[in-house]
């Protein structure tokens, strides 16, 4: 019994270590852009976009120009989000023996 008693602990822990990254993830702020800085997005690990930044130069563009650039920086930012969540859970999900592939509900 006291195997289970232990294996019901560390659950317990993991568990509470698991939900402290995923509120940690969902705060940080990650930064993407396009056109080598003109267009610049800022977006939590949530994927919410907190601020755009587009350089002043930029706008005498065509609109789909602008819409293009803006489109490829949050898409940066997304796939730096993503980047970014997976390193971090992987620290936490190592020791767990889960099969290849496995995606982590996150």
């Amino acid at each position: 019994m006291k195997n289970l008693s232990d294996l019901m602990q560390q659950a317990q822990k993991m568990q509470a270590d698991m939900q402290k990254a995923q509120e940690q993830l969902a705060d940080a702020e990650i930064h993407g852009e396009a056109g080598a800085g003109l267009v610049s997005v800022i977006m939590t690990g949530r994927h919410d976009v907190k601020r755009v930044t587009i350089d002043p130069a930029v706008m005498s563009e065509d609109k789909e120009v602008l819409e293009d650039l803006l489109a490829a920086a949050v898409n940066d930012a997304v796939r730096k989000v993503e980047a970014h969540n997976q390193e971090a859970m992987s620290g936490l999900a190592a020791g767990l023996n889960l099969p290849p592939g496995f995606k982590m509900p996150f």
